[in-house]
């Protein structure tokens, strides 16, 4: 008998261990995640994760070439794990990073990776902001920042290299949207390095550790890289740009004039707005929503006593009384706006984040060339807050009554709360950290912006007019981008489109067409993902009658992260099953 027990147990020890399809998923997962964050170590370091502190990055195409490879091997494994022994919850995970690899192939197979900046950013603007991105408070964190600073003449010359390939393959963006373009390099440069965006982090106090003689060396070795090593690296840049680049802008506005370009844009159609919508549907999707919103605009416009949509906007882009005399008073505005904001926040959601976000003013060597604002992600791990960055440029151009509604999506209840709350999530690092399905997130922002009408703050006809022109404004998108891209529309076409349909001032309008030109597809997703977002909320409402609750909807939305729309569909479908059979 005992015979037969051992032999038993010796087989058992001597069997080899059969993974479970949620150990190799997981398992997938963690190798991914640390391949991730090897290949991008600012943002590691953002993260917390200081194994790479002392690295950049390697930008050359032949990077993108072993990346695209590997996540090829990482689909292969994927594949492997056989679905229906997951969990829904790992069977979702799955389907995500799947879909992140496939299109991160996809993209790498056009020529256009090598369109290396557009209106909405480029590798120095992101180099100049590093010291927003990374941590710089103690002794290692100086040691990595200056560490980095010397490294950027190598990163350079690969994007230089890359832009010089791009300009030979016709890869070149659009001369109509280049207009004062240059002033995002040369704005950089500053004559004294104690002004220079690098030298910020030097101004505080020194780390702890430190004698005041190491600091003041250290303070002296960030000018000296500033004056000898940066500045010379952005005047190589400005004068390349200058010199080179510009001579061959092409004339030509749209994607489709790029080889492969028809091609190109129906990726990043699919891509963004997480659809299978074409061109000529979301074209025609645009149209109805802007006859449907001009019927708004001019029913407000009888309302608060003008004799049309035209004239209210009219008085609303030339009346003095409607902007801020300096930036002084736009910043205060928006943060009393965000305040407000703020305080209102318990009464849409039953659970809020824990990060909280700041407000500052977009650097003044690219306000020109900005949108009215934007958000920048914190990182709660590293103690960096999320950040509201508000125009400051064109004051003349920056109406107040726009401020509810662009603070609404900006800040909360739009991107600083769904995103900080992703953070904060019981997910893998990839989704918490890298998942960012513009549909997702940017149809949050403008669903944002309705939200603003339950709280009433709205309180005025400009402040209503405000929201119906930028609800209009993203109508517009679905239409100019579009038209610019797949229509054959030209920059003249879409300006007067914005400007008779819109509230929007000139400047605004002249900096989002650029953007529309420079980044195709990319505003498609913001009207898109609204639409789907209140099309639920209405699915919703109609299945659960009294038992609706408008704070555990939107818990439900943002619970799971930013998904794609159709995983978002179903996962709301799920959501409602669960109401109806609660008690």
């Amino acid at each position: 008998m005992r015979r037969f027990v051992l032999a038993a147990l010796l087989a058992t020890v001597a069997a080899p261990a059969v993974a479970a399809p949620a150990d190799d998923l997981h398992r997938v997962i963690a190798d991914h995640w640390a391949w991730f964050l090897k290949s991008n170590p600012v943002y590691a370091t953002s993260l917390g994760v200081h194994a790479y502190d002392d690295r950049l990055g390697d930008f050359s195409l032949a990077e993108l070439d072993r990346q695209a490879a590997q996540a090829a091997l990482f689909i292969k494994r994927l594949d492997a794990i056989p679905a229906a022994k997951l969990t829904d919850e790992d069977r979702t995970n799955k389907a995500i990073l799947r879909r992140i690899l496939s299109e991160q192939i996809e993209a790498n197979g056009f020529g256009e990776r090598m369109i290396t900046f557009t209106t909405l950013g480029s590798w120095y603007q992101s180099f100049a902001g590093l010291a927003d991105t990374v941590p710089v408070r103690t002794r290692a964190d100086f040691k990595s920042y200056l560490i980095r600073l010397a490294q950027f003449p190598g990163a350079n010359a690969q994007q230089l290299e890359i832009t010089r390939q791009a300009v030979a393959g016709g890869y070149v963006q659009p001369c109509a949207a280049l207009n004062g373009f240059e002033t995002t390099i040369s704005g950089v440069i500053t004559a004294k390095p104690e002004d220079s965006r690098f030298y910020a982090p030097f101004k505080g106090n020194r780390p702890a550790g430190m004698s005041d003689t190491e600091w003041a060396d250290w303070q002296s070795r960030a000018r000296v890289l500033i004056t000898d090593t940066i500045n010379p690296e952005y005047r190589k840049i400005a004068d390349y740009y200058r010199s080179a680049y510009l001579p061959k802008c092409r004339v030509s506005v749209g994607a489709a004039a790029l080889p492969e370009g028809a091609k190109y844009y129906a990726f990043q159609v699919r891509q963004q707005t997480t659809t299978d919508l074409t061109p000529a549907q979301i074209h025609d999707i645009g149209l109805s929503e802007v006859k449907r919103i001009k019927t708004a605009m001019e029913a407000l416009a009888k309302k608060a006593g003008f004799a049309s949509r035209e004239a209210f906007i009219q008085e609303l882009r030339t009346n003095p009384k409607y902007y801020a005399k300096s930036e002084t008073e736009l910043m205060s505005a928006a943060a009393l706006q965000a305040k407000a904001n703020d305080g209102n926040m318990p009464k849409l959601f039953g659970t809020l984040p824990r990060l909280p976000y700041g407000v500052r003013a977009i650097p003044a060597e690219t306000a020109p060339s900005s949108p009215t604002a934007y958000y920048m992600p914190g990182s709660p791990k590293v103690g960096i807050s999320g950040t509201f960055y508000v125009n400051t440029s064109k004051l003349d151009q920056r109406p107040l009554y726009e401020l509810p509604a662009l603070v609404s999506h900006e800040a909360v209840p739009g991107h600083h709360n769904q995103i900080a709350l992703q953070q904060e999530m019981s997910l893998p690092d990839f989704r918490k950290y890298d998942t960012n399905f513009t549909a997702f997130v940017e149809g949050w922002g403008l669903y944002s912006e309705h939200l603003g009408i339950e709280l009433g703050i709205y309180d005025t006809p400009e402040k209503d007019m405000g929201r119906l022109s930028y609800e209009m404004w993203r109508a517009c998108r679905l239409v100019v981008d579009t038209g610019l891209h797949a229509q054959g529309w030209t920059k003249d076409q879409a300006l007067a489109f914005m400007k008779a349909n819109t509230a929007l001032t000139d400047a605004n309008i002249e900096a989002e067409v650029n953007r529309y030109i420079t980044n195709p597809g990319q505003a498609l997703a913001y009207k898109l993902g609204e639409l789907k977002i209140l099309a639920l909320r209405q699915r919703a409402e109609t299945k659960l009658g009294a038992k609706f609750d408008v704070r555990r909807f939107h818990d439900a939305v943002l619970e799971h992260g930013a998904v794609p729309l159709d995983l978002l569909d179903m996962q709301i479908d799920a959501w409602i099953a669960r109401e109806q059979r609660a008690a």
